[in-house]
């Protein structure tokens, strides 16, 4: 178990959550005005694609050094996490879905509809905020676990 490189994490979580925040500024707007604002519009689809892939780069960095595979595509990467216990089976969908939507801003954004956008902000945002309290449990018990093994190490090499 090859220990994750903080600083990225660090650096991951702080685009992912700068962007979270300007979507749910945007939230905020009425639907007549959000769609009536081409810069609304853009900041919205920009905003989903850094908070996505800010999500898929840490999960890649986790599977990566704990070497839980090679996913195949963006949706697969949230199925590793999911199989190593990191979301539970009913958050998965909404994983999915998530990055099919990234698939579709980035490579077949034109159709993508301003109103698709709209509708996006105002039900799922939510789904940002689960991925990072289950990342943050997640950690949190990687981190506990390696103290603990380090520890435990440490202790049995004093002895010998």
């Amino acid at each position: 178990m090859n220990p994750f490189e903080k600083d990225k994490i660090v650096n991951l979580f702080k685009e992912f959550g700068e962007a979270v925040s300007k979507l749910k500024s945007l939230s905020m707007c009425e639907k007549k005005m959000f769609l009536s604002s081409f810069e609304k519009i853009d900041s919205a689809k920009y905003n989903f694609i850094v908070a996505i892939e800010a999500a898929i780069d840490i999960c890649n960095h986790i599977i990566s050094k704990e070497r839980l595979g090679a996913p195949k595509d963006y949706a697969e990467v949230f199925k590793v996490m999911h199989k190593a216990g990191v979301f539970p089976s009913q958050f998965l969908e909404s994983l999915v879905q998530m990055a099919k939507f990234r698939n579709l801003l980035v490579h077949l954004y034109w159709k993508v509809n301003d109103e698709m956008v709209y509708d996006i902000l105002q039900k799922n945002l939510v789904d940002f905020d689960k991925f990072e309290n289950y990342m943050k449990i997640y950690l949190r018990v990687y981190l506990h676990e390696r103290s603990a093994h380090q520890s435990l190490y440490h202790s049995t090499r004093n002895r010998i």
